[in-house]
């Protein structure tokens, strides 16, 4: 086998030089090693682990070229947004393009322009498509929402069944990784036949995601539950999920109503309304997204605070993976979700009403639908248990977990709500259940940055933001931005130390960020003058006088 990595490139420089991090989260550092030796993977990480890491470092570490099969537009044109930000160059080949675009992106993959191609599946019977590939060195696939192929899947892509014989009739044959964030051992034993992995090394992470607190209601009053969760996460960006497109269109007009920023997204409204909102929902100008589970795959928008089940979803996976998409940067966020009887006899009647799919025989469906019936038993019970909920989960997941989690309501009555910036103070519950909205509850913030500051750079962030045409998560991570408060970075060495920071955002940013740090240091340095001391920055910012 031919070598497959450079000589001037490792994953760990890479990681830093690229993307502003020090080490590698739980995972990931072994399937990097895998595929650069040249074998498939599989791995099943959940949402927010970071999957696109895994295939991003090695990419830019391999010599050719590497192409991403996605399942949707908005997935591709987020990461090649972020690529671009971190100084990469990346394409996507979908239908949004016109032949034009389509042509002058294969042109430039076949001069070696990009180093990352995101392609979705259709797109892969292509004869112009297959003619330029054919030309160029392919390194890697890499197959992301991998349990599209599987008909046991919920997401089944008919499309993805392509993947197998687009990689045969390749002059020679790439690594191939395959992830997706949640699969049954049926969907496993798919995944690997029905892409033609290749002996490959399966990995799973574990499916906790701690910085996620989990709420369950049953709920005689949805309105008025949904208003005072949404209340408490003012200004915060969320998504609530409902069962079918009318209840979509009632909740969206009602938080309207209510004065609060939000739009719609369902399979009935025109692909260009349904673009312009999914837009106007990642780019900030609208806070809220209410939708049907049409909604969110792919969708890499990492600072969603909150989640709301408006409906109980019909089984575990599909509220795992949707409630998921909350606190992707690592943050504190909220999943809550009301549910009440109307939202079971709702989901007993989509299974009834199921429609076969043509891959399976009138016997296999069947099959189906008992599988699907177990599946609601499973998420009724989650709802009604006394127990745990994230334990709950984990087990029915299949992974380890603790008797008692301390950030979900079944396990606390919180007298403060959690926050990243906020102190847990909790008792375990007695006899009864946690009964209001952990987001109606008081909060007793104990600082660990000046908001003023982190607000000012908010303001920073979304103007650079608006200015080159991408969301504002892109620029920097809340995360980021909590890290510059706490440390105060006012050099360009001391920049360069904040996580998510790197060499080509520094040199595109940094001067603007460090601007607004060094403007808060000395306002905090005139107040102390005024006392009659004096201070350098230096030991303002070590004393702690700033706040931070």
């Amino acid at each position: 086998m031919a070598n497959l990595v450079t000589d001037t490139k490792d994953p760990q420089s890479v990681l830093m030089q690229y993307f502003g991090y020090s080490s590698f989260r739980q995972g990931q550092e072994e399937i990097i090693d895998k595929l650069l030796s040249g074998q498939d993977i599989l791995a099943i990480m959940p949402t927010g682990a970071g999957k696109s890491l895994c295939y991003q470092v090695p990419a830019l570490v391999m010599d050719g070229i590497t192409l991403v099969i996605s399942p949707l537009v908005s997935l591709m044109k987020d990461q090649v947004n972020a690529l671009t930000a971190q100084g990469i160059r990346g394409a996507y080949l979908n239908r949004s393009l016109t032949d034009k675009q389509f042509d002058k992106a294969l042109s430039n993959m076949s001069k070696g322009i990009y180093k990352i191609i995101y392609v979705a599946p259709e797109r892969l019977t292509s004869q112009r498509f297959m003619d330029a590939v054919k030309q160029i060195n392919i390194s890697m696939i890499a197959v992301d929402e991998a349990h599209c192929v599987s008909q046991w899947g919920q997401d089944f892509r008919p499309g993805y069944l392509n993947i197998a014989q687009f990689i045969a009739d390749l002059p020679k044959r790439p690594v191939v990784g395959a992830f997706t964030a949640t699969a049954t051992s049926k969907v496993k034993q798919d995944i690997i036949h029905l892409l033609r992995l290749n002996n490959p090394y399966e990995v799973t992470t574990g499916f906790d995601r701690p910085n996620l607190f989990f709420s369950v209601f049953r709920a005689y009053d949805k309105q008025q539950r949904l208003k005072s969760l949404v209340t408490a996460n003012k200004n915060k960006s969320g998504i609530v999920y409902c069962s079918t497109r009318k209840k979509v269109e009632e909740v969206c007009d009602y938080l309207c109503e209510l004065g609060f920023s939000a739009t719609r997204y369902h399979a009935g409204l025109l692909d260009e309304e349904r673009r312009q909102n999914q837009d106007d929902f990642v780019y900030d100008r609208k806070r809220i997204m209410v939708a049907t589970n049409a909604f969110g795959m792919g969708i890499d928008k990492s600072d969603v605070r909150f989640v709301i089940h408006h409906n109980m979803p019909k089984n575990l996976e599909s509220y795992y993976q949707e409630a998921g998409r909350a606190g992707r940067d690592g943050e504190y966020a909220e999943c809550t979700l009301l549910w009440d009887d109307d939202d079971i006899r709702i989901c007993r009647y989509f299974i009834s009403h199921m429609e076969r799919n043509e891959e399976l025989t009138d016997e296999q469906f069947e099959i189906f639908k008992q599988k699907e019936y177990e599946r609601l038993d499973r998420m009724i019970a989650y709802c009604k248990t006394r127990g745990c909920l994230r334990s709950f989960m984990l087990r029915y997941f299949g992974d380890d977990s603790k008797a008692k989690c301390k950030m979900c309501s079944n396990c606390l009555t919180i007298q403060y709500r959690p926050t990243s910036s906020t102190r847990i103070q909790a008792k375990p519950e007695t006899k009864s259940r946690f009964k209001e909205p952990v987001s109606a509850l008081a909060i007793t913030p104990i600082s660990k940055s000046d908001n003023a500051l982190y607000n000012a750079l908010l303001v920073v962030r979304l103007m650079i933001a608006k200015k080159r045409g991408v969301p504002a998560y892109v620029i920097f991570s809340e995360k980021s931005l909590r890290e510059m408060c706490e440390k105060l970075p006012v050099s360009e060495k001391e920049f360069l130390q904040i996580s998510g920071v790197t060499q080509t955002k520094l040199d595109r940013y940094g001067e603007k960020f460090m601007r607004v740090i060094r403007e808060h240091i000395a306002k905090k340095a005139a107040k102390v003058n005024e006392k009659g001391k004096a201070y350098s920055d230096d030991e303002i910012r070590e004393s702690g006088l700033t706040g931070a």
